[in-house]
């Protein structure tokens, strides 16, 4: 019996596990080893003499070197990161206090509010943008960091919200009904009493809305046109790419030094990330 037990573990668990893991891993071995390839070696037939397409003996930094040195991969980083910190700002203040209204205040169409905010979120970016940047230009913030930063909200601060509402609804109201008997505002019971209980839930939508911010590559690529000016996503692919001439050392590389940051907030806060998934509340 136990051993049928161990059986069907391998069979229907740990062996369809392993494999989807090597089916989602890959991608990113695949980046990495790229990145550290010579490019005698990326150039060369794959059943040329002596050649192995899934490691090399002969690794080097001349890619990244050249992303640092002859771009402007160290400024469309740092583009990156104000652009995604200020719009995950932005989005974080409006969705915790559009959740909270939305979840906890009764007034008429409040479902239906929470339904239409999160159908804005649904609609393609690629319809959206061509208003937009009608009211960039008008502004004139096109060319600007402020582009982004002010439409980025656009598309998170619904995410947000729905995100925010369904934890919120998981904290007790009898939390707050005691702060309110103990003579506190509604805004001292949601500012003390209930945000520090759905402190998961925040950060799981800042780390949504941070990646989001990070990968946006629409209305970074409209909006923004001088080469000091752009986000990772888009001066990688726009000045590493040339015609029909991939660079693929240096766009591996490049992709794999933009995802480190993602990566560095997912395992900081792994935790909180996916208790405000499950939308649990410790007691």
């Amino acid at each position: 019996m136990i051993e049928g037990a161990k059986w069907r573990t391998w069979v229907y668990f740990r062996i369809p596990l392993f494999l989807f893991l090597l089916f989602l891993l890959f991608p990113f071995y695949w980046m990495v080893i790229t990145s550290f390839r010579p490019d005698g070696e990326l150039y060369r037939p794959w059943n040329a003499m002596n050649y192995n397409p899934f490691f090399t003996l002969k690794p080097t930094l001349d890619h990244i070197r050249y992303l640092f040195e002859e771009t402007l991969f160290a400024t469309w980083l740092w583009n990156t990161m104000i652009i995604a910190a200020a719009s995950t700002a932005i989005s974080l203040f409006c969705g915790v206090l559009a959740g909270y209204a939305l979840s906890r205040l009764n007034f008429p169409f409040a479902g239906s509010l929470g339904t239409g905010i999160f159908i804005t979120y649904l609609v393609p970016q690629t319809l959206l943008f061509i208003p937009l940047a009608e009211i960039i230009r008008n502004y004139k913030l096109g060319d600007t960091p402020w582009s982004l930063i002010l439409t980025y909200p656009t598309f998170l601060i619904p995410f947000c919200t729905w995100l925010m509402m369904g934890y919120f609804k998981a904290v007790p109201k009898e939390l707050e009904e005691c702060a309110r008997i103990d003579g506190a505002s509604r805004w001292q019971a949601m500012l003390y009493i209930i945000i520090p209980v759905a402190i998961p839930g925040i950060l799981s939508a800042g780390i949504f809305a941070f990646t989001l911010s990070w990968n946006e590559f629409i209305y970074a690529l409209v909006f923004l046109s001088s080469p000091e000016q752009k986000t990772v996503p888009v001066g990688v692919t726009s000045e590493l790419i040339r015609g029909d001439v991939f660079f693929w050392g240096p766009l591996m590389a490049g992709a794999l030094l933009g995802s480190i940051p993602v990566a560095l907030v997912y395992s900081f806060f792994v935790e909180h990330y996916v208790s405000g998934l499950t939308g649990s509340v410790k007691g």
